[in-house]
């Protein structure tokens, strides 16, 4: 059984909203063993809904669109779908007892463009939208499934999991399972040929996807069938080999991230941590930060990105950097100790390297980058040479940084 997903809407043609709809909807559709054939976005013009329509269904038995279900005139979904299925539009009460409930939450009086978003087509079925005005539509037609649902992301969710999903999981024979595993500090070539045997002989219904980004390469296992618990053994047996083979690498799987695993190690722990950073600028606290009840062991950070600052706050030894360089083993272990002293913390991140594009050398190319990371078990200083790509060779030598931490004897 095969899906289309259409979004409609000129300003996501134009580039003033990113559509985020798509990739949720393709995710879930995925999830339930319903593949994807085509993703298209049009804009809110009458001829280009309807002929995407007429060609979504020669290619899918799902068609799934979003937006264009407004209180406005540029709104014109549901006429155009009236055209479509050869139908007028109908007042639904329970469409508007559900307008009313939300405009008296609110305190607002309903206008007649509101009343009118009530009115829906009369031969499809009503979707209740408890997150906003706009009903979701359901239609059938051919051996078709055609579902409408507003643009705005939170409404058409709410839609997508309490009413379509539901019905869609009904009609798909097929069970998908995924599981995706997290890996840093290793390229994706270099990882492939690390595991190019267990990878050959993974068998023919699980397949394997390499989902690169900077710093970062997720290996997503997906397996399809008709016995979802067998799936999901098969999966699991596979994922097991996996973590035999490149323990080293895996940080974690779905939605980890380095920053909440090192913090949870961190709070378990009960230790401390502050960052001193140079060529990140701030990045690692950032993405520490991010993290909710990270106050809980983060204290603070100073971005030293200047000699000076190095020199006058964390105690760098001016022959120190005159002799190494600021990029230098001995320079981040120097700011590493003035962070754990001037902030009476456990743990310290410190980090100096060349992000780019300029300040390269033959001896010190850009990209070359020097981190240091301290506990009270113990240290470990490592240089790295990322590449020419300024942003990210911050990102990856943020990701490195709390790789480290996490793999250090003070918190693993």
């Amino acid at each position: 059984m095969k899906a289309e997903i259409i979004t409609i809407g000129d300003e996501i043609l134009i580039g003033q909203v990113i559509d985020t709809n798509s990739a949720w909807i393709a995710e879930q559709l995925n999830l339930t063993g319903i593949k994807v054939a085509q993703i298209t976005s049009i804009s809110d013009q009458r001829e280009h809904i309807l002929n995407a329509l007429e060609e979504a269904s020669g290619r899918s038995e799902i068609i799934l669109m979003t937006g264009g279900l407004g209180p406005t005139r540029d709104d014109i979904t549901k006429e155009t779908l009236c055209e479509y299925f050869g139908t007028r539009l109908v007042f639904n009460q329970d469409a508007f007892n559900n307008i009313e409930r939300i405009f008296r939450l609110r305190g607002f009086q309903i206008t007649p463009l509101n009343r009118a978003q009530a009115e829906i087509p009369e031969n499809c079925s009503m979707l209740l939208n408890s997150n906003g005005t706009a009903p979701g539509m359901w239609f059938e037609k051919d051996g078709r499934i055609y579902v409408s649902m507003p643009g705005v992301p939170f409404e058409m969710k709410s839609l997508m999991t309490d009413c379509v999903l539901p019905r869609l999981k009904n009609l798909s024979p097929v069970s998908i399972y995924h599981r995706t595993i997290l890996t840093q500090g290793v390229g994706e070539s270099f990882l492939a040929s690390i595991i190019e045997n267990w990878e050959t002989n993974l068998p023919a219904h699980i397949k394997l996807a390499y989902l690169p980004q900077p710093g970062i390469v997720r290996l997503r296992l997906s397996a399809s069938g008709h016995n979802l618990n067998l799936l999901m053994n098969e999966v699991n047996e596979k994922v097991n080999e996996l973590y035999g083979l490149i323990p080293q690498y895996i940080f974690g799987e779905g939605e980890d991230t380095l920053e909440k695993i090192a913090g949870d190690q961190l709070k378990k722990r009960g230790y401390t941590l502050a960052t001193a950073e140079s060529c990140t600028g701030g990045y690692i606290a950032h993405l520490i930060t991010g993290i909710a009840g990270s106050s809980a062991y983060f204290k603070g950070s100073v971005v030293a990105y200047s000699n000076e600052i190095k020199e006058n706050i964390l105690g760098v030894k001016p022959e120190t950097i005159e002799k190494y360089g600021a990029v230098s083993e001995q320079t981040v272990q120097e700011m590493a100790d003035g962070i754990i002293e001037k902030f009476r913390v456990d743990c310290a991140i410190a980090v100096s390297g060349i992000a780019g594009p300029d300040g390269g050398s033959d001896e010190k190319p850009v990209g070359t980058t020097w981190i240091c990371v301290k506990t009270p078990l113990g240290s470990i200083t490592k240089k790295f040479t990322f590449g020419e790509h300024r942003g990210r060779n911050i990102r990856r030598a943020a990701l490195a940084a709390l790789d480290l931490l996490r793999k250090s004897d003070g918190v693993t």
